[in-house]
């Protein structure tokens, strides 16, 4: 059986020993083998950060996502072949689409952020400009740039193709190359999706490398500017923690790992409800999808003392429905664990839990698949567990990485919480319950132990995409037990793989660096209005001011009736001046933003598309009838949309009166042309 190759330092690298056999989980023949030896570490990382990190910082955020939706686009062309693999995983086709079609759509999905929430830029200005001092002249931002070495992943053995994928996304966008390390149980998948990503030529060369086998020395080949993301097990994830070379070099270090989730049926849910079957379909689906193997998946069911025995007795006729076997039977709802040491694993694990409890469901020794031996496949049937003791410490500190989740009894919220609490930190929580005081408590209570919560009820369910789904524009992670860490969470994972740095300059040196306007600089007043400019001609700093204008008494009134807002301040001179805030009647704000407007457009078709929103609006002084008005509008941050014939112009807009004083500082955004179009 051939050996699986590692893509490192540019090419296809094959193992120099036999390796060690994969198993298929269905059947127990041999898939491939797996080695990494004569990998040069050192050599891959030193590839990753001189090749892999000056290509893929050369490019923007928007050329980036391009990047990754190009990927994910041929990705999905092979989700077949795919499919075909996992299958040997024991992975049923819904586990796959599970973990393949979530992986791709990661992908996608911080294709999409990428394109909407970042600049076309190389480099991220984070939040708004800081005033250093009293006279404007010193100032200070924080700029996020990607960090110059490699995101090293080491990924779990349950999801081999979402792990990597899901790892990838936010760390490219950022602009930081990637070495994926499979687990070894399913590698043989990892390894065929890495494939395809090599020979598609999508991505530029060094930003992914793949290493098949153990990881022998790589860790000691990190430097300060490398970062670790590591999926698996606690234990594992404390060892690697404390690697020489990650405390010393102080290695940004993210770890996800499996916890004693936990989901709670509110005491409103009683038998008939939605919320009811809701949280049994629900724990059943999370028992049996992957055969229970995620890290999401629930194993402590928290329900009200008086519904354990109708809980119990629903989650049984629900799993005496589930078929196991061979995922390539059609009528086969579970597959295999991952292998025949899984399989042990969990058993030995479930003997601890017996000790608290007892089998609801299932029998752990014994099975008769369908289309399969149950000898040479690591087949299991799906146990429920029921501990009547909450007190009891085994369902708080033992899990078991299979098809088993254990009945805990609770009496009110309060003790839903403290139970919750006992996992010592969760990836995830649910709470199914229509009863908002009841989820209010609930989630307030446990919110510091868990990095995700979902409050499941008949308002949601339609959409919801269920406990055990992380979604990349959230985070997935988890304090405590949990691992600490945080992945995805859309531009939040983004920015896990650049540098935080804040810069303090006067305001025209920090428009210099930034690109971006900021106030103090000098203004560019020209003949041309900036309006009449295309994309290419505009300039930071391009200015246009209108006004004067003067705001009458029947200016007010006009607006007042033709808009139907009538507030008194606007409409009552007595009752206005009785106002703390004024000294009489005052110009509505809307009309001062619509003055200024009128003020600063140029009205003749031109490279301007449209007028796409305001944002950061706030109206800082009155504006009383006989006030005059006047608009100066500065081109703040220009950014082009690849591809499109047009980009994205931020105008920073002030308003300001006779006396110089501002009325109204707020931000006009607005699409232009480019001027090839």
């Amino acid at each position: 059986m051939v050996a699986l190759r590692s893509y490192v330092s540019g090419s296809w690298h094959s193992p120099a020993d036999e390796g060690v056999a994969l198993p298929d989980a269905v059947t127990g023949e041999e898939v491939a083998r797996i080695s990494s030896e004569g990998v040069d570490m050192g050599a891959a990382l030193e590839y990753g950060r001189r090749t892999g990190g000056p290509a893929l910082r050369e490019l923007t955020f928007h050329q980036r996502a391009a990047l990754l939706k190009a990927l994910a686009s041929h990705l999905r062309e092979h989700r077949d072949e795919l499919y075909e693999l996992s299958a040997r995983t024991g992975a049923t086709l819904n586990d796959s689409k599970f973990d393949i079609d979530g992986g791709i759509g990661v992908l996608f999905g911080y294709s999409s952020k990428g394109r909407r929430e970042l600049p076309n830029d190389t480099f991220l200005v984070e939040g708004d400009v800081e005033p250093l001092g009293k006279g404007g002249t010193f100032v200070g931002q924080h700029l996020c740039t990607p960090m110059l070495g490699v995101a090293v992943q080491i990924n779990a053995f349950n999801f081999p193709v979402w792990g990597p994928l899901e790892k990838l996304a936010p760390a490219f966008l950022a602009g930081m190359p990637s070495l994926i390390k499979p687990a070894s149980q399913t590698a043989y998948l990892s390894a065929r999706m890495i494939e395809l990503v090599v020979e598609s030529g999508i991505l530029p060369e060094g930003s992914v490398q793949l290493v098949c086998g153990d990881a022998r020395d790589l860790l000691d080949h990190l430097t300060e500017q490398d970062l670790v993301a590591f999926t698996g097990s606690a234990s594992t994830a404390q060892r690697l923690r404390t690697h020489p070379a990650v405390v010393g070099r102080s290695v940004r270090f993210n770890a996800e790992a499996d916890s004693l989730n936990c989901s709670i049926l509110g005491p409103d849910a009683a038998p008939g409800t939605q919320e009811f079957d809701l949280f049994v379909k629900q724990l059943v689906t999370e028992m049996t999808v992957k055969a229970g193997q995620k890290c999401t998946a629930i194993r402590r069911a928290l329900v009200p003392g008086p519904l354990m025995d109708d809980v119990a007795e629903a989650v049984r006729e629900r799993l005496a429905k589930v078929t196991v076997g061979n995922p390539a039977n059609p009528d086969v709802r579970m597959g295999a664990l991952a292998s025949l040491d899984q399989r042990e694993e969990v058993r030995r694990s479930l003997k601890a839990l017996l000790d608290a409890g007892r089998v609801a469901f299932g029998d752990p020794d014994h099975l008769s698949p369908v289309d399969a031996d149950a000898e040479r496949g690591a087949f299991m049937s799906p146990i429920l567990l029921r501990a009547d003791d909450p007190g009891r410490s085994e369902p708080h500190e033992v899990e078991a990485f299979g098809p088993v989740s254990t009945l805990l009894p609770y009496a009110g919220a309060g003790q839903a919480v403290e139970l919750a609490a006992r996992g010592r930190g969760s990836l995830t929580g649910s709470i199914v319950t229509a009863d908002a005081e009841f989820a209010r408590e609930v989630v307030l209570g446990i919110a510091p132990w868990h990095g995700r919560l979902l409050v499941l009820n008949s308002e949601d369910a339609k959409e919801s995409t269920g406990h055990g789904s992380p979604l990349p524009a959230l985070v997935h992670g988890g304090p405590g037990r949990a691992g600490g860490g945080e992945e995805m969470g859309g531009i939040r994972g983004v920015l896990h793989h650049m540098q935080r740095t804040a810069v303090q300059a006067g305001p025209a040196m920090l428009t210099a660096l930034t690109g971006r306007w900021v106030p103090g600089t000098d203004r560019t007043v020209t003949e041309e209005h900036p309006f009449r400019k295309h994309l290419e001609d505009l300039r930071i700093g391009d200015t246009a001011v209108g006004g004067p204008r003067t705001v009458t008494l029947e200016d007010i009134e006009h607006f007042a009736e033709f808009t139907g807002d009538t507030f008194y301040a606007h409409m009552d001179e007595e009752s206005a001046k009785a106002n703390p805030f004024f000294n009489g009647r005052v110009a509505h704000g809307y009309l001062v933003v619509s003055f200024a407007a009128g003020l600063f457009v140029s009205p003749d078709p031109g490279p301007v598309l449209a007028n796409y929103g305001l944002e950061n609006l706030r109206f800082l002084t009155p504006v009383y009838p006989g006030d005059e008005l006047t608009v100066t509008l500065t081109a703040k941050q220009i950014t082009p949309r690849g591809g499109t014939g047009y980009g994205e112009v931020r105008w920073d807009t002030d308003v300001t009166n006779q006396d110089g004083a501002s009325v109204a500082k707020y931000d006009v955004l607005t699409l232009v042309a480019s001027r090839s179009e």
